[in-house]
């Protein structure tokens, strides 16, 4: 009898242990992810290098009448330009086989004047110029920074590779899920213009 007992103890304790052996096995997850994609966007920024120069004038800005004189000087300077979509805009929904990305415009994203490109030899001051203060340096430093990013915004050809560039990193990485998985993903891509506001779709 007491056999019979421990025989049948080891045998449910056997049955308890195959049964906290068995682990449930984690879901996979076939789908494109928006935060992988999101950090995409991030990763796929261009950072774009520009060498202006701005022009710095103020009318009689010493002395009056004749001896009135003006201001006048240039400054000459290199910036970085970081352009990208904002990831926080890009959307997706996926319905079967059948992806829809939402994608805004690239923009700039930051701008930097190179403080290490400015010396002495930044700053052409005219023969005829009033005297140059610190100040007017300072000033025109930062209407340079501000002439850059305007200059970068209004590149239209390098804000539509930005996105471009954008599009074919998240594309790639859609098509990869698919390659993984078997599956043929159809990406459907909606446009935000500036305002937000969903505009042209592409197949």
């Amino acid at each position: 009898m007491k056999k019979i007992l421990i025989f049948s103890l080891l045998s449910l304790m056997s049955l308890s242990l195959v049964a906290c052996g068995k682990k449930e096995e984690p879901k996979v997850n076939t789908e494109p992810q928006i935060t992988q994609m999101q950090a995409i966007c991030e990763l796929a920024v261009m950072e774009c290098y520009y060498h202006n120069v701005a022009k710095y004038y103020e009318e009689d800005a010493s002395g009056v009448w004749i001896w009135a004189k003006d201001k006048k000087f240039w400054i000459e300077y290199s910036g970085i330009v970081t352009i990208g979509v904002d990831a926080t805009l890009v959307t997706m929904e996926v319905e079967d086989t059948n992806v829809t990305i939402t994608i805004p415009e690239a923009k700039v994203l930051e701008c930097e004047v190179d403080a290490d490109t400015l010396n002495e030899n930044s700053f052409i001051i005219d023969d005829d110029s009033a005297k140059i203060t610190a100040e007017d340096q300072t000033y025109a430093f930062a209407e340079a920074q501000a002439h850059l990013e305007e200059t970068a915004s209004n590149d239209t050809a390098l804000l539509t590779e930005a996105r471009e560039r954008t599009k074919d990193l998240l594309e790639e990485y859609v098509n990869n899920i698919g390659e993984a998985f078997g599956i043929e993903y159809t990406i459907t891509w909606v446009y935000l213009d500036e305002n937000g506001n969903s505009g042209q779709t592409e197949e």
